[in-house]
């Protein structure tokens, strides 16, 4: 009986103190804390990135103060957008740890049949670019029957494919070598000149504002049903407005030259829906399953077979849909589509923006982020008037010490027990 009495006042006691590190952790002390125990324990996010584009920025703006003017911006943004999209699909093969080298010719060869079934043949040009699509998810789906029916390596299977399909684009574009597309065609204007309203760009920053504040409060709402510690509606909203207005300031400076690119804003749409796909779906879940452990997914009743192909599938449709893009932002479909750097800054993107090489950890930001990083080189180089070897030894360099960075996350993480 005294047992049980000197027991009673325990319960009581431990409520409190841990509604107590709950309010803790609702404060900015808390956040500050918690913000810091998770880049000591490997969870770096996005942050050596916004680093790294912090002081690009800087250094190149000092060294010529055209480099943030808002025509230079507008500019990157078009130029971001091609190779943005091919590198959103990298995010996806790299998610189950495999890779696909092929990328970049499936997107020369995407672009050369847009070219060829458009102005060759005659086709509607909706029809020329759904057509080029679809062979691109073709041929994704070919890599994945090899990886799963026979095994193939996919660095093996991706390395054919970049050499067949880059002959398949060389053959079909014939001895003229290129095919100028229709100029003032909506597809040329939608990759050269076509930008939003600035109400447009005002209203969708607002929207997208808005639809952050309510997807993190259902997160926290959902955290605080189960008994953890979630954050604050007025830290939440806060947060949210924050952002908000720091965008719309973006968007009121970009407004003083063009505006916002379409192409831009079908870029970070993408990466908002695959985003949403990695992170609230089924399918999402399962691609961080099977590329953290293959064998543990299995036995979770995972069809790894089936998240595999989705992976595969999903990289080459996108690579197919940048050639379009590309296509539209050069007004032609040539031979050098999809060659030269295009193979490796889509990967080194996808890197660059903070997706793990060694799979299951990724996000669908990082080809936005590592694409901005890459596109931010190359335009100062430009501006600056220096040649391009410099900026395939400083992406390299960087691209380097972004896998230096993500292995010693990943140490961390495994040492703290959050690997």
């Amino acid at each position: 009986m005294m047992k049980t009495l000197q027991n009673e006042p325990a319960a009581p006691v431990l409520l409190d103190r841990r509604d107590e590190r709950v309010r803790h952790d609702d404060s900015l002390a808390g956040s500050i804390r918690a913000f810091w125990d998770r880049i000591r324990s490997g969870d770096l996010g996005s942050l050596p990135v916004i680093v790294g584009l912090a002081i690009i920025w800087t250094v190149f703006q000092a060294l010529n103060p055209v480099f943030l003017s808002s025509a230079n911006l507008v500019n990157m943004l078009f130029d971001c957008s091609t190779v943005g999209v091919i590198s959103l699909g990298i995010v996806c093969i790299l998610m189950v740890g495999e890779i696909d080298l092929s990328v970049g010719s499936v997107s020369g060869f995407a672009s050369a049949l847009t070219g060829v079934f458009w102005i060759n043949q005659g086709w509607p040009v909706v029809l020329a670019i759904l057509a080029a699509m679809v062979v691109g998810a073709l041929i994704g789906s070919l890599y994945a029957f090899l990886f799963n029916r026979f095994g193939m390596p996919s660095f093996v299977s991706t390395l054919s494919g970049l050499l067949a399909v880059l002959g398949l684009q060389l053959y079909i574009l014939g001895s003229t070598g290129s095919i100028n597309l229709t100029y003032g065609s909506w597809l040329v204007n939608f990759g050269q000149i076509m930008v939003m309203p600035d109400v447009v760009a005002y209203a969708l920053i607002a929207l997208a504002g808005i639809a952050f504040f309510f997807s993190s409060y259902r997160t926290a709402a959902r955290r605080r049903a189960a008994g953890l510690s979630s954050k604050s509606v007025t830290g939440l909203l806060l947060r949210a407005v924050v952002v908000t207005v720091a965008l719309e300031a973006v968007a009121f400076y970009l407004n003083q030259s063009r505006g916002i690119p379409w192409m831009f804003g079908l870029f970070v749409g993408l990466v908002a829906a695959m985003n949403y796909a990695l992170t609230r779906t089924k399918w999402g879940r399962s691609m961080q399953a099977v590329g953290g452990n293959r064998e543990a997914a299995r036995r979770s009743g995972i069809n790894v077979s089936r998240i595999y192909a989705s992976a595969f599938v999903t990289c080459a449709l996108l690579a197919a849909t940048g050639g379009v893009l590309s296509a539209a932002r050069l007004a032609t479909a040539s031979q050098q589509a999809g060659t030269g750097d295009v193979n490796l800054n889509a990967i080194a993107a996808a890197v660059i923006g903070g997706t793990s090489l060694f799979g299951g950890r990724g996000s669908a930001y990082s080809a936005l982020l590592g694409i901005i990083v890459i596109q931010s080189i190359a335009s100062g180089l430009t501006l600056l008037d220096l040649s391009s070897s410099l900026r395939y030894m400083i992406t390299g360099a960087v691209l380097a010490v972004a896998v230096i960075v993500d292995s010693l996350a990943r140490r961390s993480r495994i040492s703290h027990g959050r690997a």
